[in-house]
């Protein structure tokens, strides 16, 4: 009997602990899950918590930090003063996982929530062009192939472009879109060059320069988080170029059309077949810890999972449905939450 009431004493405090944590050590907890992260997952997740609040929850609070930036806040710590979730345009990086468990943050659930395309956009009254990886590469790189960039025009890359400057607006380094765009496409272009491409082995942090840096004087224009506001960039100078989530594209068909990359136009369909060159899984990443003492949290994450469906609210607003399999995978995934190990992460 004493061994019964010790056991359910160690239980209790063991249980006690864990919500102490998850309440920043005030013995009390928030009320409204908060979600950082990936300006581009931001509309879905914000689209989620609507549905979600509209069914008599507290709304979360969001917030659009950008991928990176959104990473560094969720792996600050557990408590009531560290987000819940953090939404991502890319996967997890295995150093940011290392800081999350260095920081006590132990127990991940990953969701891909669905599939984006990296779209490369003009606005439609602009002069109509298509690109390759290589050209993007040798337009926006600071240093193609290990040389300085001077060019000036499209023209200066291809005789075969336009003869307008080059003025391209994209993602910040703190997003996830240009963590895509740099692996994506930019270092796709890059090792179109054999020697560039031998560096990875020889000599990988020239190889990631070279291959990853984008022009700082002022061809390549950092438009911030607000992807939003590139759509505008577009409409006031046609001859520009923009960088933003295919959800964006898709809800200004009005004023701008994405620009083929490789032959391929990024639309839904070669989107979703990966046939179109910048298509990457969506993510969002929850704090077990936090499940069950923050109200409605696993709710949430089933909420936006259900949402990515074929036929669900978020396809419509421009999110790309996973295959079959990954999205059985995900349901699964998040009724029984397995946590990372690292190992799967880069």
């Amino acid at each position: 009997m004493l061994k019964k009431i010790a056991l359910i004493a160690v239980s209790s405090l063991a249980l006690a602990a864990c919500q102490d944590q998850a309440s920043g050590g005030q013995g009390g907890t928030r009320s409204e899950i908060r979600i950082v992260g990936s300006s581009t997952v931001f509309p879905f997740a914000k689209a989620v918590a609507e549905q979600f609040a509209g069914s008599g929850n507290t709304s979360p609070i969001l917030e659009s930090t950008g991928t990176g930036g959104g990473m560094k806040l969720f792996c600050a710590g557990v408590g009531a003063d560290t987000p819940d979730i953090a939404n991502a345009s890319r996967r997890m990086k295995a150093s940011e996982f290392e800081d999350c468990k260095k920081n006590g943050v132990t127990d991940i659930v990953e969701i891909q929530i669905g599939i984006d395309g990296i779209a490369i956009a003009q606005a439609n009254d602009g002069i109509k062009f298509a690109l390759t990886p290589k050209q993007v590469y040798e337009a926006i790189a600071e240093k193609p192939y290990g040389k300085k960039n001077e060019t000036k025009k499209w023209s200066d890359v291809d005789s075969s472009l336009p003869d307008i400057a080059i003025s391209v607006y994209g993602p910040p380094s703190t997003s996830g879109t240009r963590d895509a765009l740099t692996e994506l496409i930019m270092e796709v272009g890059c090792k179109t060059d054999a020697a560039t491409k031998a560096l990875k082995d020889s000599n990988e942090d020239e190889y990631k320069a070279i291959c990853h840096d984008v022009r700082a004087d002022g061809a390549y224009i950092d438009a911030g988080e607000n992807d939003n506001l590139i759509v505008q960039k577009l409409k006031a100078n046609p001859n520009s170029v923009g960088i933003f989530g295919y959800s964006f594209l898709e809800e200004n068909t009005d004023s701008v059309r994405g620009i083929a990359v490789s032959g391929v136009e990024p639309t839904y369909d070669a989107i979703a077949s990966g046939s179109y060159p910048g298509a990457r899984p969506l993510y969002i990443y929850m704090k077990k810890q936090h499940v069950g003492v923050i109200p409605g949290l696993a709710n949430y994450v089933t909420e936006f999972v259900n949402a990515g469906g074929k036929d669900g609210y978020l396809v419509k607003a421009g999110l790309i449905a996973s295959p079959d399999d990954m999205r059985a995978k995900m349901t699964e995934a998040a009724k029984s939450q397995p946590t990372l190990t690292g190992s799967e992460l880069k």
